[in-house]
């Protein structure tokens, strides 16, 4: 892992993108946690009754594995941790670990959060987001905290912090209700970048049957074979592998009032 950036670069710079290749993607699994390992893509997906843990072949969409969840949990983020993955739930304090080569659970852990929104890890830490404005950062070994840093842009806190990748020292992060993706430094809290997303399905002729609010982009994973971003959504038909490009004509502004979520159209179940 790349060290963590502390270098203040003033305001956040706009990022566009170019598709650089499109995958199919179950346009019924409600994503919320993405993670690329050995050419597969390892997904959580949510909703009651419908939550699993999935091993994805990535050109095809194919479900390889599947562990389905108990119908009383929600599933949410969902990290690699030595040869497990992690998984938070909605609502529950509770946590679930399974092996990487069968899915099968093979333990739980607590966490002491409300909700357990987002999950991932810098190499030494675990990074969670609770639907607020922290990014929390816990002890793997013990789920405590050991210290928080609160997202900004402009000085202002940034709300519904959502499914985060951390690459190259960095926490690319989504945010409940937009189609965007910060750049934020896990230091301090600062959004150094916006990745502006919010015409990708329409650049392929693509939508979300019956799109709701729910059904927005979550869910990065960072292709380290490519040097990519891999994007997708909630019940979207396609995953996408993307080239990042910074945008300097943008009007930071309009771009801020785009991405920035308004804490009036959070309603989860």
């Amino acid at each position: 892992m790349a060290p963590e950036s502390t270098v203040d670069q003033g305001p956040p710079q706009v990022w566009g993108y170019q598709i650089k290749a499109e995958y199919p993607h179950d346009p019924h699994a409600f994503l919320q946690g993405l993670l690329y390992h050995e050419g597969y893509l390892y997904e959580s997906t949510g909703m009651f009754g419908e939550s699993s843990v999935r091993k994805v072949e990535m050109n095809t969409g194919k479900v390889l594995l599947q562990t389905d969840m108990p119908r009383s949990y929600f599933g949410e983020g969902l990290t690699l941790w030595g040869d497990q993955l992690m998984q938070v739930t909605w609502r529950t304090n509770q946590g679930f670990r399974y092996d990487l080569q069968t899915l099968k659970q093979v333990g739980d852990f607590q966490h002491p959060y409300q909700d357990g929104w987002g999950l991932d890890h810098n190499g030494k830490e675990l990074i969670m987001t609770d639907s607020g404005t922290d990014l929390l950062f816990l002890d793997p070994g013990t789920l405590n905290e050991v210290r928080r840093v609160t997202v900004t842009d402009a000085g202002e806190p940034v709300e519904m912090v959502n499914e985060i990748e951390f690459i190259d020292g960095e926490v690319f992060a989504n945010f409940f209700g937009s189609d965007c993706i910060a750049r934020v430094d896990p230091l301090t809290g600062k959004v150094k970048g916006w990745l502006v997303l919010d015409d990708i399905l329409a650049r392929v002729g693509k939508s979300v049957q019956n799109r709701k609010n729910d059904n927005i982009l979550n869910g990065i994973a960072w292709n380290k074979d490519t040097k990519r971003l891999l994007v997708s959504g909630k019940r979207w038909p396609s995953l996408f592998e993307i080239e990042m490009i910074q945008d300097t004509t943008a009007n930071l502004e309009q771009v801020r009032d785009s991405c920035i979520p308004k804490r009036n159209i959070f309603h989860r179940l």
